[in-house]
């Protein structure tokens, strides 16, 4: 009988950038523009800390982004406010992005992240650091064969 996968019970997140710079976006909601301070992004989505406060959880808009690599624009659904612990900071996430919106959008985000403001980095650094440091480890072990070869390699 095939075993099921394991999980943890959690989805696999996107990652999460922290936005720079205060970086603000135009939000528009049933024709209505404002302006709001872009907390976070991911692929997925993000959040915003709206200048005119809470939008209805469900209630559909569009994002307009100005980024180094040109304007986005994306329609979302807003979610639920408090997101990521910033009390009037409201969570969206994307419904659809044209092709050269995706483009600029996914150029940014890349961007941001090599640039060390993305949850991943810091993971992916870790990571490497610790191959790195068993590459280092079996190096010496190696070298100490070749220097000392009547040794079994045991610890004494």
């Amino acid at each position: 009988m095939p075993q099921k996968p394991k999980t943890n019970g959690k989805r696999d997140r996107a990652p999460r950038i922290r936005v720079p710079n205060n970086e603000r976006a135009i939000f528009v909601v049933e024709e209505s523009k404002f302006l709001g301070v872009i907390q976070r992004l991911s692929l997925t989505g993000g959040s915003a800390v709206l200048a005119k406060g809470p939008i209805a959880r469900g209630a559909m808009g569009e994002l307009i982004l100005n980024t180094v690599f040109g304007k986005v624009n994306a329609q979302i659904e807003f979610l639920h406010t408090g997101a990521d612990g910033v009390p009037l900071a409201q969570a969206f996430r994307f419904l659809a992005m044209d092709d050269t919106s995706t483009k600029r959008f996914n150029a940014a985000a890349r961007q941001m992240q090599e640039q060390g403001f993305s949850d991943v980095p810091q993971k992916v650094a870790a990571i490497q650091a610790s191959e790195g440091l068993n590459l280092l480890l079996q190096s010496v072990r190696r070298l100490a064969a070749t220097m000392n070869p009547g040794s079994s390699g045991s610890k004494r």
